[in-house]
């Protein structure tokens, strides 16, 4: 008996811890918190990162760079923005230089040049190069466990010349008197773009808007991503993007960043636009061709321009200005970091792109493979700081509901640029030096405040006579 009551004592503790065990397990569970849709509320702090998978890591696969995604959080990251991840056209595929490979008679020569991830061969795979579609998969589960969103670079101007839409719907294409499929052309010239290695769709057949509106919603069903950053939105009729966006959002909310700023996109399509206009007055400020007087006229100018509520990507480097305009360094010099604290706390979302945080020095090979540096230098710490600030700081809020923004009098307005951004009580004001010169001046604000970089406490007075150093920036946060 005392065996049997001993079994029934053992088999019911075993049953007991069983019972515990799954309701531990049980609480486990319910602690994961999962990442719903981007939203409004998202916006208005959120930071994005422009991956670059073929040259962030030696290896360029999808791998590579998901195992660096914890670490992006360090720099306030919510956003990711993935440059085209597709298969690429052979045929018409462009070498440096601007030259066509096939035309080169060395075949090692011919096999280094890998071709423009916008020359898109098939809209609903991967590119090989990069890995598998579980590995793609594995980047955007692993992003979201990190509390952060993907989107899709998406080129809806043009395809390659290998896609298979050029063999069996010819007409999706724009075509010459001849009947030949031509290379996009500039509206304002009628000449071609340059961009040989493509051919130009023809949105003027509503067939290619539902074909084209399928592939999008592809990888809203099957991989559960978040959004499109599409490449010359305004060369694509406003009202195929919006019509897209009304279908693909009957899957879930998407996050739409448009690589343009024509106002008409953001009416029903678009979340966010490119801030072109303020990055080449940054190039110019930094260059001595501006002044800070030319930004306040700039940031009128945005007020009459944009509805309250439209929203410009902020940055001083993307894919397109390394590759083709220069280095942030060639570009803005001892500027450059006063140029990336102030697109963090202008209205908008600050990018951040492929080797910016490891201090990335040269202008990275587009046809060719090419690596970031990995080591972390002066840009890192800058960018941990400046990314607590915009995702915890309710004043630099920037999407919807964005804080206020003030342009604050100097004594040297030419030189210094100073404004206030207030939300809730909360404010930060950003006062620069503008030139390669130190220089006296007042601003025209009162009260007390904490350097943000350096945590010194800051008295502001109208009139009281403060010094900075050639570009030298501070960011002040009241307490």
């Amino acid at each position: 008996m005392n065996k049997i009551a001993l079994t029934f004592a053992a088999v019911a503790l075993m049953a007991s811890c069983k019972e515990n065990k799954q309701e531990e397990k049980t609480e486990e569970v319910q602690e994961v918190e999962v990442l719903g849709p981007m939203s409004e509320d998202n916006m208005e702090n959120a930071v994005i990162y422009e991956a670059n998978i073929r040259q962030y890591s030696p290896e360029g696969t999808f791998n590579a760079f998901t195992k660096d995604i914890p670490q992006l959080k360090d720099l306030g990251v919510k956003v990711i923005w993935l440059m085209p991840v597709y298969p690429i056209s052979v045929k018409n595929r462009k070498a440096t230089g601007g030259g066509f490979v096939s035309d080169i008679k060395d075949e090692k020569e011919r096999e280094k040049y890998l071709g423009s991830y916008y020359a898109i061969s098939d809209y609903t795979d991967v590119n090989p190069n990069f890995g598998t579609k579980e590995d793609f998969q594995n980047l955007v589960d692993t992003a979201h466990e990190n509390g952060m969103f993907v989107i899709l670079d998406w080129v809806a101007n043009h395809t390659g010349w290998d896609h298979n839409w050029i063999k069996e719907h010819p007409e999706y294409y724009t075509q010459n008197e001849k009947g030949e499929i031509i290379d996009p052309i500039d509206p304002t010239t009628g000449k071609s773009w340059g961009w040989t290695d493509t051919a130009d769709l023809n949105y003027d057949n509503k067939e290619l808007w539902e074909a084209m509106t399928a592939d999008m919603k592809y990888w809203v069903e099957n991989h559960n991503i978040d959004g499109f950053r599409s490449d010359v939105a305004g060369e694509v009729p406003t009202e195929f993007w919006e019509q897209a966006v009304t279908k693909i959002e009957e899957v879930k909310p998407i996050f739409m960043l448009a690589e343009s700023e024509k106002k008409d996109l953001f009416h029903k399509a678009f979340d966010m636009g490119y801030n072109w206009e303020g990055h080449h007055i940054m190039n110019k400020i930094a260059q001595g061709e501006e002044t800070a007087e030319d930004w306040n006229k700039y940031m009128t100018k945005i007020d009459s321009v944009y509805q309250e509520d439209d929203m410009l990507m902020n940055f001083i480097t993307n894919h397109d200005e390394n590759s083709w305009s220069g280095t942030v360094q060639e570009r803005m010099g001892d500027a450059s970091e006063a140029m990336l604290a102030l697109s963090f706390t202008v209205p908008g979302m600050p990018l951040i792109y492929s080797g910016q945080e490891y201090d990335m020095d040269h202008r990275l090979l587009f046809f060719e493979k090419d690596s970031i540096p990995k080591t972390k230098g002066k840009v890192w710490p800058v960018l941990v700081k400046l990314g607590k600030l915009k995702n915890e700081n309710p004043a630099l809020n920037g999407g919807k509901e964005a804080a206020a923004y003030k342009p604050l009098e100097t004594s040297a307005s030419k030189k210094v640029l100073a404004f206030e951004r207030e939300k809730a009580g909360n404010k930060v004001v950003y006062i620069a030096n503008m030139s390669k010169e130190p220089v006296k001046f007042s601003v025209n604000a009162e009260g007390s405040f904490e350097d943000y970089m350096s945590a010194e406490k800051v008295e502001l007075q109208a009139g009281k006579e403060m010094e900075l150093n050639a570009w030298e920036y501070k960011i002040l946060i009241n307490r």
